[in-house]
């Protein structure tokens, strides 16, 4: 997925060189990843191994575009679930009982801030609770027109929800029901459109997150490690004056778990040779090459403690910020019912001025009967 398939073509060239297996990589835009799932569906054809962002592991599954594992993975010892963090290879990579793929790559939220900017503006720490983080970017914002303190991406579905676990809630009830209307949910409501009334955070959707950190315009984010590759590699002078940490807290400090997994095509009429190459990136070494090319984190245990990999403090936070995260609940086209719905709410309020009881009235009604059943 998204633009990596150059990348993933280098890593997996010793092991086409090893095995004689030819290996065709398509890489599809994030944009374009439902239209095609829907299209293969329906033709019958897809590739023999995809990757699959873990909000969408259910969609996949449900439409039966994914092999079941469970009986496939004792020939390949680099598959065992063991190998894996339980947080990973647990509700991460199965539905319905049945493991349908393995972890690829993990992925977390943490708070990136440019300390040297803080500290100019009397901010001795980057926050360590949400209203910490409020004030802060609130002081940030102080410095002048067209400079903020904080950056909301307003496609990111996740980050309200982080929030709401974050304030001791959830957004699944103890039947399985998709479940928003708490107190938790409506505290982390008005921290997100509290930030904008504060003038805090970009209003223009077009945002360059990653430009608008190492300008300085928008000195804290929450984003995942991509994110420091990005900077280091297109900012190598602000070494030093830049961190990762840990995901503010209000009861907790609880992040996504996010990151994607790879699955087998169900119809796929080469399992064995696609079962193969799963084992080849799921060893040790492959998943650090394919940090270090892409800064996506590891899933396998040894991979990430790695002490190379955590002697980078910012990778550190990293791989200690998984050891919270939690994974978005598998409900079936949770990005479209859910997510989107989401957004639709809560940037009607905070960018348009809507009422803001109408409007999660109008949300909670939009997800009424969604379920993880």
């Amino acid at each position: 997925m998204g633009d990596s398939g150059a990348n993933f073509e280098k890593l997996v060239a010793p092991y086409v060189k090893k095995s004689g297996q030819k290996v065709d990589v398509v890489a599809i835009p994030w944009d374009s990843i439902d239209a095609k799932l829907t299209t293969a569906v329906a033709s019958g054809s897809g590739p023999d191994v995809l990757e699959i962002g873990l909000s969408k592991l259910r969609t996949f599954a449900d439409a039966g575009a994914l092999l079941p594992l469970d009986d496939l993975l004792g020939d390949h010892p680099a598959l065992d679930p063991k190998n894996f963090p339980s947080g990973i290879s647990g509700e991460a990579t199965s539905v319905s009982g049945q493991i349908v793929s393995v972890p690829w790559v993990s992925d977390t939220r943490v708070l990136f801030t440019r300390t040297d900017i803080l500290a100019a503006n009397g901010i001795t720490a980057p926050p360590a609770t949400w209203d910490d983080l409020r004030a802060d970017a609130k002081t940030l914002h102080g410095r002048g027109d067209g400079q903020y303190g904080y950056y909301i991406p307003q496609w990111d579905a996740p980050l309200p929800i982080e929030m709401t676990w974050s304030l001791g809630g959830d957004v699944i009830d103890e039947n399985g029901n998709v479940a928003f209307d708490t107190p938790a949910f409506k505290k982390a409501v008005d921290l997100y459109t509290g930030l904008y009334a504060d003038g805090s955070v970009p209003t223009n959707a077009d945002f360059d997150q990653t430009q608008g950190f190492i300008s300085g315009v928008a000195p804290m984010l929450v984003s995942g490690p991509y994110l420091g590759k990005a900077i280091a590699d297109g900012a190598p002078e602000l070494k030093g004056q830049w961190k990762a940490s840990p995901l503010p807290s209000g009861t907790s400090s609880t992040s996504l778990f996010a990151g994607s997994n790879l699955g087998v095509w169900a119809k796929s009429d080469k399992p064995n040779a696609s079962l193969a190459l799963l084992d080849f990136l799921s060893q040790s070494q492959t998943q650090l090459d394919w940090y270090s090319a892409t800064g996506s984190l590891p899933t396998v245990t040894s991979a990430l403690s790695d002490k190379t990999l955590n002697s980078d403090p910012n990778v550190a936070v990293y791989t200690k910020q998984l050891e919270t995260a939690k994974v978005l609940p598998l409900v079936s086209n949770w990005d479209g019912a859910v997510g989107t719905e989401l957004l639709k709410a809560l940037n009607a309020i905070a960018l348009t001025g809507a009422d803001r009881d109408t409007s999660l009235a109008t949300f909670y009604s939009k997800i009424e009967g969604l379920s993880t059943e």
